[in-house]
């Protein structure tokens, strides 16, 4: 039998080229959209927007991006049990360029039609190719982590052009052809997609635990009437036969993201039979979940807040050209580029020292170094409020610090999930860790409407407040951190060995 070559893709499988091009410009698509969101929604109908308050557009901002990260929960589930990984990955595409297409007709009604199209083809799109990632690989292949990485890479280059290509579109030729280049972003993708598709030698090809055909039959019909319940309920909407006010449901999702989250934990808990030693492995997850959710709240002002006050407050003039909104978001993924290999080195060198932070440790100090981004924009905004605008640095200090922040915690937060989850609930546990994306993106758009452009004497205390908040949570799981250490490193064995000491003791 022939060993594959390994010198395909920068030595890995060639497989990992058709999946890192189909994302970079899936990314593109979906960064260089959302960075429009807030913008376009609180713009003057003059100015070509939706002329929404921003406690409205936040709010809407928050429900979108939250749906995007809940919805790939079924999105998993069909590409497992109905149509495969492949499938899976063709159909959200198509589905998302279909919303971005819509979204360039300069309609009301297009927008938010546009918005579910997207957030329908994410889901189905976004959970599959990222596994499909690691099915290129053995369970023994060393060369996993590393296709990771590359792949990371291909996330952040393309968001890097999300931003820059529709940010420019945006300031120079007007909104609509801002979402029309990410149609062209994600057409690009599936076009590369299903000529080299061939690449990925049939993995994802057909669902891995397919159901009988008489589920499949009863799981499609669920399908079809969710979404005939979503065209119908926003035809009401279109027609005024509901009112909608995105505060108050933003409210309600957040809460029932919430309980979902506790109830699933906590079933899983008290309900499935685990030993002690996955009990305490469960509670030291939980403090890294809690993190996570607070983490994101603050970070994900980056599309909402910190949007509008780089176009309302921060000196964009470099000579004679004027720096585009959107392209100060591409900071974030540029330093991830740049700062990734850093911290990669650090950790292994830490290890290297006998010197490894707990998970809880690693995620505490990421919320922390978040926080003390708001700090800088309280700073920030204080100059703001004197009737000035402020200079660049003070935006990029901050992306600098929510970045170090980010690379603290969003990995060490996901190696935590895979480490510390029950073996049998692995796949379970990921989808419960992702609800804390979608909890922190939903708080986040609420904290945002508390943005007021028109009184800038109360941006310093928005973000002194979420700083603040961060910062005490912060220093809370730091000190759980400390006692959790030992929960995340137990084995069977040590509960084993120390139920024997204690019966030899008793006897």
């Amino acid at each position: 039998m022939s060993t594959p070559s390994t010198e395909d893709f920068f030595g890995h499988p060639k497989g990992l080229q058709t999946l890192f091009f189909t994302e970079m410009w899936e990314r593109m698509s979906y960064y260089g959209m959302r960075m429009l969101l807030v913008l376009f929604m609180t713009a003057t109908l003059q100015e070509g927007g939706l002329s929404l308050t921003v406690a409205s557009a936040a709010a809407i901002y928050g429900l979108y991006s939250g749906s995007v990260y809940f919805m790939g929960l079924p999105g998993g589930w069909i590409a497992d049990r109905l149509i495969g990984g492949q499938k899976a990955i063709w159909y959200g595409g198509i589905t998302i360029m279909i919303g971005h297409i819509i979204l360039a007709i300069p309609s009301d009604y297009s927008f938010f039609i546009g918005l579910i199209f997207v957030v329908l083809g994410t889901g189905l799109l976004k959970p599959n190719i990222s596994a499909m990632v690691g099915q290129l690989y053995s369970d023994k292949d060393i060369r996993r982590d590393s296709g990771y990485a590359i792949y990371y890479m291909g996330i952040n280059i393309g968001s890097v052009i999300g931003y820059g290509v529709c940010g420019y579109l945006m300031e120079n030729q007007g909104w609509h052809w801002a979402f029309g280049a990410a149609a062209v972003g994600m057409a690009i993708g599936l076009i590369q997609y299903k000529i080299t598709t061939k690449n990925l030698d049939g993995i994802g090809a057909k669902p891995p635990y397919p159901l009988s055909k008489k589920a499949q039959k009863l799981s499609w019909t669920i399908i079809g009437s969710f979404l005939a319940s979503v065209i119908l309920i926003t035809y009401m909407i279109f027609q005024n036969m509901l009112t909608v006010k995105p505060v108050t449901i933003a409210q309600y999702v957040a809460v029932a993201f919430s309980v979902t989250f506790i109830i699933y934990y906590t079933s899983i808990y008290f309900f499935s039979a685990l030993s002690v030693v996955e009990k305490k492995k469960l509670a030291a997850l939980l403090i890294i979940c809690i993190a996570s959710a607070c983490f994101w709240s603050g970070f994900e002002q980056a599309g909402s807040s910190m949007n509008l006050f780089t176009r309302d407050y921060t000196d964009r003039i470099v000579g004679s050209f004027e720096i585009p909104t959107g392209w100060f978001q591409s900071l974030n993924p540029l330093f991830i580029v740049l700062l990734s290999p850093f911290f990669a080195a650090l950790w292994i060198n830490l290890g290297k020292r006998l010197v490894s932070p707990s998970y809880g440790i690693k995620c505490a100090v990421g919320l922390i170094i978040m926080a003390s981004g708001f700090i800088v924009m309280f700073f920030a905004a204080q100059h703001a409020a004197s009737g000035m605008k402020v200079a660049p640095y003070w935006l990029v200090a901050t992306y600098f610090l929510h970045t170090v922040g980010e690379l603290c915690l969003s990995p060490v937060a996901l190696s935590a999930v895979s480490k510390l989850s029950p073996k049998r609930f692995a796949g379970q546990m990921m989808g419960v860790f992702v609800l804390t994306y979608s909890i922190g993106n939903i708080i986040s758009g609420l904290l945002a409407g508390n943005y007021d452009p028109n009184n800038i004497s109360q941006i310093p205390s928005l973000y002194i407040q979420i700083s603040l908040f961060s910062i005490g949570i912060g220093l809370i799981i730091l000190l759980l951190g400390f006692k959790s250490r030992f929960w995340e490193n137990l084995s069977e064995d040590d509960e084993s060995t120390k139920n024997t000491a204690t019966s030899t003791n008793n006897a």
